[in-house]
């Protein structure tokens, strides 16, 4: 993938959207990850922007959400799966809708796992999309339970400050 004239998409199943995020500045490029600093899409009073590690070939994007000063809030992470196509210069990140909140605390929550279920009953997502998303969800949980998401929160602290 080429950093210049690089194309990020997020495609969401629930809702049904595809969204280009061109406004969001790539911070790191390489094979295995991709970190972006972003504000939000839309006026929110929970949050204001964040920095976005997105794990290739874990199927993770681990988020560093912000509020207007900067102080983060908590840490959002999506299981996703990713379409690279070198010819387009473009990663299409395809939630997978499974998600995880970290909280500053160390607590933390899984959501969703009921609108994944729907989306499978509805044919939005395949077999094998949920059970990749199933397997991504176990291994961050495992990062979690063993006290390695500090290795994760680590590529995204590189690139900004509290």
């Amino acid at each position: 993938m080429n950093r210049e004239n690089l194309r990020i998409y997020r495609r969401r199943f629930i809702p049904n959207e595809l969204i280009c995020l061109d406004a969001d500045e790539i911070l790191h490029l390489d094979d295995d990850i991709l970190v972006t600093r972003w504000n939000a899409l839309h006026p929110r009073t929970d949050f204001c922007s964040g920095v976005s590690a997105y794990f290739m070939k874990d199927g993770w994007k681990v988020s560093k959400i912000l509020d207007a000063q900067g102080n983060t809030l908590h840490w959002y992470c999506d299981i996703v799966e990713y379409i690279i196509d070198e010819a387009a210069n473009s990663i299409t990140c395809q939630d997978l809708l499974f998600d995880v909140v970290v909280y500053e605390n160390g607590r933390y929550k899984v959501l969703d796992c009921d609108e994944a279920a729907d989306a499978f009953e509805k044919g939005l997502i395949t077999t094998a999309q949920l059970t990749s998303g199933l397997r991504s969800l176990h291994e961050l949980l495992e990062v979690i339970y063993h006290s390695r998401f500090d290795r994760l929160q680590a590529v995204i602290n590189e690139y900004c400050a509290d």
